[in-house]
């Protein structure tokens, strides 16, 4: 899938590296540098290895390479009794904003949930980045307030495992 000035593929394997790369940056964007542990090898594991539980597209420009990623993966609404598709990360590299990129990988996810007959696509959006939700108003997406996320990690994984 292309325009004139960008196109968008499923990530390959010799991708790993600039969308490491594109996670890099979006760490630094939502000020998050210190919480990133992700490697190449554990990237290139979980899209591409034996047992993948991750997928992503990525946008490239000529001359350019990838410049934008979207990162996702399978979930399931027992009330609809039907998958769903779930974006962990979006990000565009600042240089390669305002060309659409972003909303077209938006729009080749919606189209992949509706040819794998998913309920959903989804995604969490932190309260203070207000031009994601803008960007995601514009799209039509509800941004659902009674709703938070609910996370165990870390040492509070391990001391909860033990419960």
């Amino acid at each position: 899938m292309s325009n004139a000035a960008f196109s968008l593929r499923p990530a390959e394997p010799r991708d790993v590296e600039a969308i490491l790369g594109l996670i890099r940056g979006l760490a630094e964007y939502e000020q998050l540098t210190q919480q990133l542990e992700v490697t190449a090898d554990q990237l290139a594991k979980h899209l591409f290895g034996p047992k993948p539980v991750i997928e992503a597209w990525v946008a490239e420009l000529p001359n350019a390479g990838v410049v934008g990623f979207a990162l996702f993966f399978t979930n399931f609404s027992t009330f609809l009794g039907k998958p769903g598709l779930y974006l962990e990360d979006l990000f565009v590299a600042p240089e390669a904003r305002r060309l659409g990129i972003g909303r077209a990988l938006m729009s080749a996810l919606a189209r992949l949930a509706l040819e794998r007959d998913y309920g959903r696509f989804e995604w969490a959006v932190l309260d203070w980045n207000q031009p994601a939700l803008r960007f995601y108003d514009q799209l039509g997406a509800t941004v659902l307030p009674d709703w938070r996320v609910c996370r165990l990690t870390g040492p509070a994984l391990e001391r909860f495992r033990g419960a």
